[in-house]
């Protein structure tokens, strides 16, 4: 139990910077170390939401203090998000989710692929709610809650390309993260029950001591870096279900 807490909180600190600074990767690093302990998908996918109830709350706030949220956006990806978490712990409590994993992988190395590649002029930044923002919080939900991941490099990626404020946009994503995982935690409590406690313990721990840095990070990284480093982050995540696809076959 306390090696599994400290790997836990360790993993959780990693995650959190890498996740307060890019905006995504905090689900997918949690959830691949958990199921390299062995714990089954459905109760991974659990545990993590359960500890990103917390982490995304004080990685919030802290985004709220700094000034890194836009209301309006809140509002029109939390909604919609929590509906499709809902639905998403309930799929992926009965159904595999390898599927949904490959169906992301195209849209996740597309968009990489198109953040990194893009001219590289100066971009009209704005903090306005696309249209796009309702239906990519119903489908980011949807699929975060199925794959354990996936909410922050959907939105973040989408949100970013369609020149809302880098910045502007993790912060935002990860306030309404927080009220999306806890929606899904109640849906995964109902279907699976309470997850490894001392992992879960580690993650919230880890992720809430690295959070205030983590928005710090997000308020000085120049727009250009953040993009270029999202890019990266969702092509390394395609690559990675291509290659667990492959050799689990």
């Amino acid at each position: 139990m306390p090696t599994d807490f400290l790997i836990s909180a360790a993993i959780g600190v990693l995650a959190q910077l890498v996740d307060g600074a890019l905006g995504m990767a905090y689900g997918v690093t949690s959830a691949a170390m958990l199921l390299a302990l062995g714990i089954p998908p459905a109760m991974a996918s659990a545990s993590v939401h359960y500890a990103e109830t917390l982490t995304c709350g004080a990685s919030g706030i802290s985004h709220v203090m700094a000034g890194n949220v836009i209301k309006r956006l809140f509002w029109a990806l939390v909604i919609p998000g929590a509906i499709g978490a809902t639905a998403g712990a309930y799929v992926v409590s009965h159904v595999p989710a390898v599927w949904m994993k490959l169906a992301l992988t195209p849209y996740l190395i597309g968009m990489g692929l198109f953040l990194l590649l893009r001219p590289q002029r100066r971009q009209r930044l704005h903090e306005d709610t696309p249209p796009v923002s309702r239906p990519l919080g119903l489908v980011a939900g949807f699929a975060d809650a199925v794959a354990g991941g996936g909410w922050s490099a959907l939105t973040v990626t989408t949100l970013v390309a369609r020149g809302v404020r880098p910045r502007m946009v993790i912060g935002t994503v990860h306030l309404a993260k927080c009220v999306v995982s806890a929606v899904a935690s109640i849906s995964f409590f109902v279907h699976v029950g309470f997850p490894h406690g001392a992992s879960v313990a580690g993650l919230i721990v880890g992720g809430v001591v690295a959070a205030p840095l983590s928005a710090v990070l997000a308020r000085r990284m120049p727009p250009r870096v953040a993009t270029i480093l999202a890019a990266l982050a969702v092509l390394a995540i395609g690559i990675n279900n291509i290659a667990h696809t492959l050799l689990s076959h």
